[in-house]
C-alpha cells in the first residue's frame, strides 16, 4: 500500500502536521469507519468519516465522527441549502476521484464545500481517511478544517 496519496501529498503542499496510520480494511464491514476504528484501536468519535453529498443538487462534503449518522436537514442548513440527501456511490467516485472507503476530504478532484461536524474539534487530533481503503491521516481537526475551507457546525 502506498501511503502517498493525493490526500497525504494535498496535506504536505498546505505545510500541515499530520502522520500516516494503515490497517487492515474490510470491504465486507457494515460501517467501514467504525471497522477503521476497531482495526486501529482508536476512539470511534475520534476516527472520522467523508460522506458525499448534494445539497441543494449540488456536491458536498461532510465529515463527521465514525459512531454517528447525518441529520441531513441540519447539514442541509450548515451548508446553507434546504434539503440534502447522500450522493450516489458512483457520483461520489466520479467527483472524488477516490474509491468509496478510501474518500478523502483532502486532494479530490473537484474541490466541493465542507462540513466538519462541531463535536470532532472536542479531540486533540483526529483520524480522516488518508485517500485510499486502509489509510488514515492523523491531525489535529482545526488544521483539517484549515486546509478545507471547512464550515463547522453541529450535524449529528
Amino acid at each position: 500500500m502506498s501511503r502517498t496519496t493525493r490526500a497525504t501529498l494535498a496535506l504536505q503542499q498546505a505545510g500541515v502536521s499530520f502522520t500516516v496510520h494503515s490497517y487492515d480494511y474490510d470491504p465486507n464491514a457494515e460501517r467501514i469507519g467504525l471497522q477503521a476504528a476497531e482495526a486501529m484501536g482508536a476512539d470511534p468519535n475520534s476516527v472520522l468519516k467523508t460522506l458525499m453529498v448534494l445539497v441543494d443538487n449540488k456536491p458536498a462534503c461532510v465529515v463527521v465522527p465514525s459512531d454517528r449518522e447525518v441529520n441531513l436537514k441540519k447539514l442541509a442548513s450548515g451548508l446553507g441549502g434546504k434539503a440534502a440527501q447522500m450522493m450516489k456511490p458512483v457520483d461520489a467516485e466520479r467527483i472524488t476521484g477516490y474509491h468509496v472507503g478510501g474518500i478523502s476530504p483532502f486532494g479530490q478532484k473537484k474541490r466541493v464545500p465542507t462540513l466538519i461536524e462541531q463535536s470532532a474539534f472536542e479531540h486533540a487530533q483526529v483520524f480522516i481517511n488518508g485517500g485510499q481503503r486502509g489509510l488514515q491521516v492523523k491531525l489535529s481537526p482545526q488544521d483539517a478544517a484549515k486546509v478545507l475551507d471547512a464550515k463547522v457546525a453541529g450535524v449529528v
